[in-house]
């Protein structure tokens, strides 16, 4: 007698057929506003319409047919057409290079590279830079982006060092996925010189590069002379960096706001690499090198 009711519905995954029923491969893609996406987890699809913060990791919000919305850290653990995928944030939108003309007629970048110019923004590498908090990020983005972009390279933010050995444990770092870790006041001896000794006795830990500036705060990685200073101001100890500098300044500094502009106003200053420390030129640059150096992805 026939089974009226026909197979097992469960026993084939339509994610897994094919002949040789092998586990596809995740791969990296950048989050786009109307991507298709699935949770794995909770089988919840939608389309993507925004890309939020939270809690120091970056949320998909996706809407699904019946205006239903629901929040999923990006990351691995979503179907994108059938395809296991690793949703990158956003990638930064394509501009027409900016920066300085050569002796000879060519279009510098910002951090001093010869630009090319029309290039697309090459797909994510699986190698990552990570910066402790935003005002880093904008400065690395201001002088450095066009190279980033040409390069593959996304960069992070840790939302403070005490989060780096967390990371780097989620991460996984291996020969062929390397981190790159810019931190700010790595000099012997502190906070962050002892984080920096946990996070390369890690697992892994020999495919982290972790590099700094001698200064509490990247503030003080540009020149003081943009703003007409000769030096920066002193900070008494115990005293917040950003709002005693703005303090010493004459500055507006009550609160988050008024420090938010102060980096603004400060940042408006930087034009090239030619307006930055030496000391982050170089940690910076060298960075770089290491998330991008043959062999890695």
């Amino acid at each position: 007698m026939g089974n009226r009711y026909g197979g097992d519905v469960l026993a084939v995954d339509p994610h897994r057929v094919g002949p040789a029923a092998v586990r596809p491969e995740s791969v990296h893609v950048a989050v786009t506003r109307g991507m298709v996406l699935e949770d794995r987890q909770t089988g919840f699809v939608g389309a993507a319409v925004a890309v939020e913060k939270s809690g120091g990791k970056h949320l998909v919000v996706l809407e699904d047919r019946h205006g239903v919305r629901r929040a999923f850290p990006l990351g691995p653990g979503f179907w994108l057409e059938g395809r296991p995928v690793i949703v990158d944030p956003p990638a930064p939108r394509k501009r027409p290079p900016a920066g300085p003309v050569s002796a000879g007629g060519r279009r510098l970048t910002a951090s001093g590279s010869y630009a090319v110019e029309g290039e697309r923004a090459r797909v994510a590498r699986a190698s990552r830079i990570w910066v402790e908090g935003k005002h880093d990020a904008e400065l690395v983005e201001k002088v450095w982006g066009d190279d980033l972009r040409h390069e593959g390279v996304v960069v992070l933010m840790l939302d403070g060092v005490d989060n780096l050995e967390e990371v780097m444990a989620e991460f996984g770092p291996s020969p062929e996925r390397r981190a790159g870790v810019l931190v700010d006041h790595l000099v012997p001896g502190s906070k962050e010189s002892r984080i920096a000794e946990h996070v390369r006795a890690m697992p892994g830990g020999e495919n982290v590069l972790i590099l700094g500036h001698p200064y509490v705060d990247v503030w003080h990685a540009v020149r003081p002379a943009r703003l007409g200073l000769e030096a920066w101001p002193e900070v008494p100890r115990g005293t917040d960096i950003k709002h005693g500098t703005l303090e010493a300044l004459g500055w507006p500094h009550a609160d988050q706001a008024d420090i938010a502009r102060g980096w603004q106003r400060i940042l408006a200053t930087v034009r090239s690499y030619k307006d930055l420390e030496p000391s982050l030129l170089g940690r910076m640059e060298e960075l770089i090198d290491f998330v991008t150096a043959p062999g890695t992805r």
